[in-house]
């Protein structure tokens, strides 16, 4: 009987299994950690993390829609200080990998954010979520624009030495610009994708459904979208990739790492399944067993693997 291999090591980070919790749904681990199996997970990386206390949109904030959940949360969260003396320590005692996804309203916000959890026992990595408005550049987004990706990632990597990933915005007309942008100014993996941009409509009030207007879309709706841009990515860098977007089951990660990722993160799924990293878990080791594969890193990029695209313009 063959003993599947499913550890992974994603930009610097040894992970005995390549499944991890996306930032967002998992919260800062209080809800799960104590009520489901965390031996299948490999990495838990956190809700944003600002410097200061940032309280989130209007609601409502979620609405359910086809295959799929809209957010409009607003990346609240309780800031630097608090997860540091409230939640770290939780989340340390955890067997999985801890990576802390950060956000900011502007550069200075995020290096100061990196700065204050280097060094802090427990952390393993960091995720920058580049897909915060820059307040100080009119509002756009880090990760729309190439120039805008590479201060912000070089910023963080001064203040760090700890592993980097950096989270791409699906928000874009070609998601390789900004990979590449990233992964000159110093990122060691890519996660991706972040929620598309969407919105409802009440029919009834004839107003917006969320309180926000627009918000992000996730879900197994998103996951062609989420595996084609894993796809593009891979083929534009050299540094390793997490795909995540849509996954609830074992074919949906393997289609993932066959298309160039290293690791998966399942978001929206611990909603209706807690338990979903189990089964995934389980299913990657049953398929690497029928076909007597012995470790899950030879599949990566499999598909990409001699492959012929074809398609009209």
């Amino acid at each position: 009987m063959i003993n599947p291999g499913l550890s992974v090591n994603l930009g610097g980070i040894e992970l005995a299994s390549p499944l991890l919790a996306a930032s967002g749904p998992f919260g800062y681990g209080h809800e799960y950690l104590e009520r489901i199996d965390c031996s299948a997970l490999g990495g838990i990386i956190v809700k944003g993390i600002s410097l200061k206390p940032w309280p989130g949109n209007p609601p409502p904030r979620l609405a359910e829609t086809a295959s799929g959940l809209l957010n409009a949360i607003g990346l609240q969260n309780p800031g630097l200080d608090h997860f540091v003396k409230e939640d770290l320590p939780l989340l340390a005692r955890a067997e999985p990998r801890l990576i802390v996804n950060i956000v900011g309203c502007d550069i200075d916000e995020y290096a100061a954010v990196a700065a204050g959890l280097s060094g802090l026992e427990g952390i393993d990595g960091l995720e920058v979520n580049i897909s915060c408005p820059n307040l100080k550049a009119g509002g756009i987004a880090f990760g729309t624009d190439p120039a805008e990706t590479y201060k912000v990632v070089g910023a963080v990597r001064r203040q760090t030495n700890l592993p980097l990933l950096v989270k791409l915005s699906p928000n874009v007309t070609d998601i390789t610009i900004i990979a590449r942008a990233a992964e000159a100014a110093g990122a060691d993996g890519l996660s991706l994708i972040n929620t598309l941009s969407g919105m409802l409509i009440d029919i009834e009030t004839r107003k917006p459904l969320l309180g926000n207007i627009f918000g992000g879309l996730s879900g197994p709706a998103v996951l062609p979208v989420a595996l084609k841009m894993v796809w593009q990515a891979a083929e534009a860098v050299k540094i390793p990739l997490l795909g995540m977007g849509g996954i609830t089951t074992a074919e949906d990660a393997l289609q993932f790492i066959m298309a160039g990722a290293r690791a998966v993160a399942v978001g929206t799924g611990f909603f209706y399944e807690p338990e979903v990293i189990s089964q995934v878990k389980e299913g990657l080791e049953n398929y690497l067993v029928k076909h007597e594969i012995k470790a899950l890193g030879k599949l990566e990029g499999a598909a990409r693997k001699g492959g012929i695209i074809n398609g009209a313009c």
